[in-house]
Formats: C-alpha cells, sequence, structure tokens
C-alpha cells in the first residue's frame, strides 16, 4: 500500500495591466506563498496577465486543472477595466450578475443612496459562486471551483486570505533550515550538488547575497516534509560548510 502523502498545491494569479507595466509594485505574491507555505500548500507557479478576458480566461482554465487551488488578486473593483469576475464566470462557462448577498455587504458600509452602477459592479459574483468575506471594505472577494478571487489591496487581500484559510485542504508543511555558508556560491557548487543528488527527497538551494561586511557570502536553505531526513541532510551540509572553511583558509 502507498501511503505517500499527496501534496496540495496552489498557483497565484495576479490580474492588472498597473503590475505589468511597473506602475504599480505587487505586494501580494510574496505574502500569499509564505503564508500558504506556513500552512502546508505549495505553490508552484506564479502568473501576472493583463486586463484582456481571454489572457484571464486561458490563464485560469489551464491553472485549475493544474493545481488544488489558484488565488487571483485584482481587478475586482468598481472601474470600467476591473474584468475579473466576468472573466472568471466565463472560464467556468457561467453567468455573472448582482448577488443579493453581496448587494447586502456593501450597503453595510455605502448608503443605497450611493449605490450607484459603478459600485454595484463590485457585488457582481458568478453564479454558484461562494462569497468571500471583506471585513475591511466590506466589498466581497469570492470562491468557485479551486479558484479564490480576492482583491488586489494587500490590506484587503490579507483580511480575505485570512478568511478563506480556516476552510483550505493544507498538506504536511514544509520544513525549512538555513545555514550561511560563509563561502562563494562557487565554492560550495560541487560538493553541494553531491549531497543533494545522496539526499533525494530532500530540496537544496543555495541563495547568492552580499553580506553586512560587504563580502559575497551565500545561504543554503534545506527542506523537507521528513524531520529525519532534514536533519540528516543539514547534518552533511555543517559537515561540508566546516570543510570549505578550513580549505579556504588554509
Amino acid at each position: 500500500m502507498n501511503d505517500k502523502v499527496e501534496p496540495v498545491t496552489a498557483a497565484i494569479m495576479v490580474v492588472g495591466d498597473e503590475i505589468l507595466s511597473g506602475r504599480t509594485k505587487d505586494r501580494n505574491i510574496g505574502y500569499i506563498a509564505e503564508y500558504l507555505t506556513g500552512i502546508g500548500i505549495d505553490v508552484c507557479e506564479v502568473r501576472v496577465v493583463p486586463d484582456i478576458e481571454a489572457e484571464i480566461v486561458a490563464a485560469v482554465n489551464a491553472l485549475r486543472a493544474r493545481y488544488t487551488y489558484v488565488f487571483s488578486t485584482g481587478g475586482i473593483g468598481p472601474t470600467h477595466d476591473d474584468i475579473t469576475a466576468d472573466s472568471i464566470a466565463a472560464a467556468f462557462g457561467v453567468t455573472i450578475d448582482v448577488d443579493p448577498r453581496a448587494r447586502a455587504m456593501l450597503l453595510e458600509r455605502i448608503p443605497e443612496a450611493e449605490l450607484n452602477e459603478a459600485r454595484l459592479r463590485m457585488a457582481r459574483i458568478p453564479a454558484g459562486a461562494e462569497l468571500v468575506a471583506n471585513p475591511v471594505s466590506k466589498a466581497p472577494g469570492f470562491w468557485i471551483g479551486n479558484v479564490i478571487v480576492m482583491a488586489g489591496v494587500p490590506t484587503i487581500m490579507q483580511a480575505m486570505l485570512d478568511e478563506v484559510a480556516p476552510k483550505l485542504k493544507t498538506g504536511i508543511r514544509m520544513l525549512s533550515e538555513t545555514i550561511p555558508a560563509n563561502a562563494k556560491e562557487g565554492d560550495v557548487g560541487g560538493p553541494l550538488r553531491a549531497i543533494a543528488q545522496a539526499h533525494p527527497e530532500v530540496t537544496i538551494g543555495s541563495y547568492p547575497f552580499i553580506g553586512e561586511d560587504g563580502r559575497p557570502n551565500t545561504n543554503l536553505v534545506v527542506r523537507s516534509r521528513d524531520p529525519e531526513k532534514l536533519a540528516a541532510a543539514m547534518d552533511e551540509v555543517r559537515r561540508m560548510v566546516a570543510e570549505v572553511a578550513v580549505r579556504l583558509a588554509s
């Protein structure tokens, strides 16, 4: 019998011409990836797509077929170019209209006299979708199939992610340890490759950086879901780092 636990996977889709043009700097990808990793969901892909329905539909359909979840940010506001909700409805082949539940949420913050056509766009939800509550500004996101659609504003997105997190299927959390090599990446590349080959079920990465002393350095990151396999690989990495230090000092 195979007792292997299949990982829970996710993709992040960011919608918006302003991200692609550089006018707006994305602050959501790193937050979502770290959040999901912390609860046992592996982020495997990130896509940034323009405000073009065909591009959004194609991305949604490709990603939702490949991963357990798709987390989308941006494009659910009140303006004419906020087309994410319509595009996702098209991807799922369902209708979209003002949802009475979403409209009621908007009325918690907006007087009915001010609930104009533009603001009502934020209450348009694809048929069959569940709402994702927005405790910050009330305009909801939604969850349809395995696609979770959230706002692009970081504070609102973070609140929405907190709302959906308890309902997500999660896997075994990835464990991670980091050790500075105190050496250039090229100094440890060969022995690190040998360690990685000896521990195929452990992920080992090297990440060069410039230290506070202005010298090149490298962080070695070892990741595994199995604490014993992580510990075994880390023991070898620490021994290798010590050996490299001796070699460089001689």
